[in-house]
């Protein structure tokens, strides 16, 4: 693996392999997945939840610790990206797309079925947000910070390649260059194909839910491959006009319409409701975290099921975004001091998640318990797809709200997808800050690809187990970083004191002539 594009070849080669899979073998694809994912969660779920507590208690380390005034980059750089623009980009290039699907959706289902406890009852519905906050909040955005924080020292601050391999050059050295290096990139590439192409599939059936809950187009495979390639289309656009043009004004219109759709909702929903249950959602989540990060239910068979179906999922698909999202804020980060970046990167985009939960889901719940429309929770059971649309129809100009989230859905998707090429782009050319257009547009036309053959397949659901089985590896890739990037902070700041002496000493001797 000595070529330059060996990355690149290797990685695209085996992307059409299992492009092949999901046509010629889906069920076979799907039963291996779910049997790896099951062996997982039975014997490895302690390790899944124990590994990303490491990463929100390494994270906090480094923020409070005397490495928190580090810049990533050069002493004299500063931000590339006004703050509110930069967390525009971290929402929309992550889990946008995610809450807009989830909003309603989660809360419900832990409502009907919670792990413990009488099921549809105040107790459940006081349960389901303490959840949905554990499964989106610190413990997700810290996965995503270990590897920005990683990549953006590394590249930034040691002048190294924008490639995850970099991340180990105080480990191993140059052998970056060589195999070992390539070996990480081409690992990386496969999980950010496989888990933007499940991103585009989800996102594509709630909007042909939607479509044919407002207008009555059929639900059907030729629909969805023409809502896959107008998104195609629009994302491969805005990632040739460049990361300033492109993702930029996206990610600020995403933000002004996700806040548009909130206001109305706090508005016409049951503002007081929402806003006690935001802030006691906290208060639960913030009193029971340590218990909940760490409860795998030993004694309890039944209820481990259900935390290996929701908690342990979770867990291990955020670690298995973590590589895609963590270039990707690396890349809009450089200027960043690490204390900063981990403010921002973690506790910022958590509270934007957690009032968009209470919301939609605390709506959704009060119109349950307190007024009776089961409808919601009926078509959180049916068909989980439809649920926002079914939800939206309790408020008023239900069809301008539906339209809205399915823009707020498709220009997600589009952000998440910009980041996504781009950053294989970056890997593929070896760490290459501003890959080529050809390499960006190749990578875009495999995701829809890929996307296209698993709905086709029925293999979306397998394809997405699949993603989540890889979070064991990469979790361990992401521990021995941890480590990596302690050591490089560690020489850092052995650095810094002689530098800054050596500064000071070159400052008197040019007042003292």
């Amino acid at each position: 693996m000595s070529s330059k594009k060996a990355v690149f070849h290797i990685s695209l080669v085996l992307s059409l392999l299992l492009i092949s899979v999901g046509i010629f073998a889906p069920k076979q694809l799907e039963n291996f997945s779910n049997s790896s994912l099951s062996f997982i969660y039975n014997n490895l779920g302690w390790f899944i939840l124990g590994s990303v507590f490491v990463f929100f208690a390494f994270c906090m380390y480094i923020a409070i610790s005397k490495f928190g005034h580090i810049r990533l980059g050069d002493d004299s750089d500063r931000p590339e990206y006004k703050t509110a623009t930069w967390i525009a980009m971290l929402f929309s290039a992550s889990i946008g797309i995610s809450l807009v699907f989830w909003g309603v959706a989660e809360p419900v289902s832990y409502y009907i079925d919670p792990p413990f406890g009488k099921a549809s009852s105040e107790q459940s519905a006081k349960l389901a947000m303490q959840i949905v906050y554990l499964h989106w909040g610190v413990s997700a955005w810290a996965c995503y910070a270990v590897v920005g924080v990683s990549l953006a020292f590394f590249q930034f601050r040691k002048k190294l390649p924008s490639s995850l391999s970099s991340v180990f050059y105080p480990l191993v050295g140059d052998k970056i260059k060589g195999s070992f290096g390539k070996f990480i990139d081409i690992i990386v590439t496969l999980s950010i194909v496989i888990g933007i192409a499940t991103s585009l599939g989800f996102g594509t059936l709630q909007v042909n839910s939607g479509m044919h809950y407002l207008w009555g187009i059929p639900v059907g495979f030729y629909i969805q491959v023409i809502i896959i390639a107008v998104t195609t289309i629009l994302y491969l656009s805005s990632s040739v006009s460049g990361l300033q043009a492109g993702i930029k004004h996206l990610s600020n219109l995403n933000m002004l319409l996700a806040f548009a759709l909130l206001g109305f909702m706090l508005i016409l929903g049951p503002t007081q409701s929402i806003l006690k249950i935001f802030l006691q959602g906290i208060g639960d989540y913030a009193q029971n975290f340590i218990g909940m990060s760490f409860r795998m239910e030993p004694y309890n068979a039944g209820k481990g099921e259900w935390i290996g179906s929701w908690t342990l999922f979770y867990f291990g698909w955020w670690i298995a975004w973590a590589p895609l999202v963590g270039s990707f804020v690396a890349r809009i980060s450089k200027g960043r001091t690490i204390k900063e970046f981990m403010m921002g990167a973690v506790f910022i985009p958590v509270l934007g998640s957690f009032l968009w939960f209470a919301v939609m889901g605390g709506s959704a719940l009060d119109l349950i318990q307190n007024h009776g429309k089961t409808a919601i929770a009926e078509a959180v059971s049916s068909d989980v797809t439809s649920a926002l649309f079914k939800f939206f129809d309790f408020f008023p100009m239900s069809s301008f709200l539906s339209v809205l989230a399915m823009v707020l859905v498709i220009i997600f998707f589009i952000t998440s997808a910009d980041s996504a090429i781009f950053v294989l782009g970056m890997i593929s050319e070896n760490g290459n800050p501003n890959p080529t257009q050809i390499t960006k547009i190749i990578w875009g036309v495999v995701i829809a690809a890929v996307s296209a053959v698993l709905i086709l397949t029925g293999g979306l659901k397998g394809l997405q187990s699949a993603l989540v089985a890889t979070s064991i590896p990469l979790a361990i890739l992401m521990l021995v970083m941890c480590y990596s990037t302690f050591k490089g902070l560690k020489g850092e700041l052995v650095q810094t004191p002689s530098n800054k002496k050596a500064r000071n000493t070159e400052t008197l001797e040019k007042r003292a002539l």
